[in-house]
């Protein structure tokens, strides 16, 4: 294999490992429950237009990925856990205003974007230090398949937590949503706690204490001088960005001009999140067959060629048919790509920079996200929602070249281990 190692593909990483799995299935589940609540409070309890939706949506991303800037530096020099505790609970208390605002009927647009910037900023915080722990909690031949079983249960989620969500909804309102997700969150900090055992020592801060200026570009730095890792933060903040920016206007033109149904729209991506969930179980078998470079190169240029034929899509069971091959493409794919990405990301940030290059690279993609959709919101205002889907699918089409090219990518995450364990 091009990386030096072979990925055990089943093994029972332990006790502690799956306490933490268990609270990212839990909190993963109760997201998902929660998909699109703010958005249906905003329409349903609110009385808002698209307008607030969408500016809820991008304000909320941006602000979150700002405020969490201080927090990856800040992680960085502490423990791990009880960082990650500490985020969940924030995210209990903060997302339990929501209804008792509804109940005294004083609930407001401003409230829910607090909330979002808030819960932003712990969820990529909670992720970056989860990412940290992670890397000391299994053994690095493990990591492939322990980001495969996370993998799996976020498409496992999706897949029961839509419909769940939406007949929850559709039983007692958004709101009662918005309790499971926070419930979600307070199972997710007991299930940390449960670990149980020591944690390993945080690296120690070079020179004086205090936020320094460099701390914070700090996990961008290394990003950048990293060839294993530059390409891949070109291109995932590419794709991300133009995926996320069809999915409001697919939004648009399905439930709107096609006339297809909330029902039919929400099996169009619950059915293809089953190819997620096989990608997922594939993905370590397929670098243990073929080796990381060549599954990184070929899922992340495979991923790329399905959103473009979103821009065809049409009424009827045909149209239906299209967007469910499209996504089942992009999705599984992905699940085959992203624990490869994320166990790769791992090996190369370094032994003192893990929270740092984790908490770099989601705020850049949670920026970019909000950015992209802004941008064709306003271009599908200009021109037209399947015009918007074709350009993003388009210029996704050029997002492989900037993959890593040859097999240096293996190479040095194989350096990149031996630089942690040094």
């Amino acid at each position: 294999m091009a990386d030096g190692s072979k990925p055990k593909v089943r093994r029972n990483l332990g006790r502690q490992f799956n306490w933490l799995w268990s609270a990212y299935a839990v909190s993963t589940l109760g997201t998902w429950l929660a998909f699109n609540a703010f958005s249906l409070i905003l329409i349903r309890v609110l009385h808002s237009g698209p307008a607030e939706v969408a500016a809820l949506s991008a304000a909320g991303t941006a602000a979150g990925a700002l405020v969490a800037l201080p927090l990856g530096p800040w992680v960085e020099f502490r423990r791990k856990r009880p960082v990650m505790i500490g985020m969940d609970l924030v995210r209990f208390f903060t997302l339990l205003t929501i209804p008792l605002a509804y109940a005294f009927g004083v609930l407001t647009f401003a409230q829910l974007l607090v909330v979002s910037i808030v819960t932003g900023a712990a969820d990529l915080t909670f992720t970056a230090a989860g990412g940290a722990h992670l890397r000391t909690l299994v053994a690095r031949n493990d990591l492939l398949v322990a980001n495969g079983r996370f993998e799996s249960t976020q498409w496992t989620a999706t897949v029961l937590g839509m419909p769940l969500g939406g007949a929850a909804i559709a039983l007692f309102g958004p709101v009662v949503t918005v309790v499971a997700d926070a419930v979600s969150y307070l199972l997710s900090a007991l299930g940390i706690r449960a670990i149980g055992g020591g944690e390993a020592d945080p690296p120690k801060r070079d020179g004086a204490a205090g936020l320094r200026v460099r701390d914070l570009v700090e996990g961008w730095r290394h990003i950048l001088r990293s060839p294993a890792l530059r390409p891949l933060y070109f291109n995932s903040a590419a794709v991300n960005a133009l995926i996320m920016a069809q999915s409001p206007l697919l939004a648009v033109l399905m439930l709107g001009r096609l006339g297809f149904s909330p029902f039919e729209f929400g099996l169009a991506f619950a059915i293809p999140c089953l190819g997620g969930l096989l990608g997922s179980r594939l993905s370590p078998q397929l670098v243990a067959r073929y080796g990381r470079p060549a599954v990184l190169r070929t899922a992340g240029a495979v991923r790329a060629l399905w959103p473009v034929g979103l821009a065809f899509v049409g009424s009827g069971t045909w149209g239906l048919l299209l967007v469910i091959a499209m996504e089942a493409g992009v999705i599984t794919t992905s699940g085959v790509y992203n624990p490869v990405l994320a166990t790769h990301r791992l090996e190369n940030a370094g032994s003192a920079n893990v929270t740092r290059v984790l908490s770099a690279w989601s705020i850049t993609n949670k920026i970019s996200i909000a950015t992209a959709t802004a941008l064709w919101g306003v271009l599908a205002a200009a021109t037209s929602p399947r015009f918007g889907l074709g350009l993003a699918g388009a210029l996704l089409l050029a997002t492989p070249l900037l993959l890593p090219r040859g097999s240096r990518t293996g190479v040095l995450g194989a350096a990149a281990v031996a630089d942690s364990a040094s």
